[in-house]
């Protein structure tokens, strides 16, 4: 099938009961819901043929968080992923075992459990996530001291999302 008959079959798919693309419209909508819904962090909505769109809530200094809407057309090959930041090979990281939100005390106001210089040992407690409305504590694996805090307070996790990277020679 040619481009030229791709794009005419979806042009007859879109009009097809229940089938429709991806308008701008329903982009602003999305966009108003994310702005108040505190909440949700993102909102991605996948279209026919490989488009879709993502809208991410983002801080701006100047002001309250906004939506930040972002259209992906469709492509034969996905864009090669950016490269990630250089880490120092002897730290060791402490990963998420879960989708959920991430909290580093116990409660609004207290001590972390985990602080960047903090020592951390096997069984220790680091950090909760909450997942399905149920308070898991995380605990670290390894003993040595906290380099870095890789996620923010009250900031969405995803399985296997290093939570912290820990010098196990500190």
């Amino acid at each position: 099938m040619n481009a030229q008959e791709m794009q005419e079959l979806a042009g007859l798919l879109q009009q097809l009961p229940g089938i429709k693309s991806i308008e701008l419209r329903d982009v602003k909508k999305l966009a108003d819901l994310l702005r108040q819904s505190p909440e949700i962090g993102s909102i991605e909505v996948k279209g026919w043929f490989g488009s879709r769109v993502v809208i991410t809530r983002t801080n701006n200094a100047a002001g309250p968080a906004a939506a930040a809407p972002v259209y992906v057309a469709p492509s034969a090959a996905p864009a090669p992923a950016p490269a990630p930041p250089a880490v120092a090979p002897h730290l060791k990281e402490i990963k998420s075992p879960m989708v959920g939100t991430f909290y580093q005390a116990p409660e609004a106001g207290a001590e972390p459990y985990a602080h960047v210089g903090g020592r951390v040992s096997p069984g220790k407690t680091v950090c909760i996530v909450e997942a399905m409305k149920i308070m898991n504590e995380i605990e670290s694996e390894i003993a040595g001291v906290v380099k870095e805090v890789c996620v923010e307070d009250g900031q969405p996790v995803e399985y296997g999302q290093v939570l912290f990277r820990v010098d196990p020679n500190g």
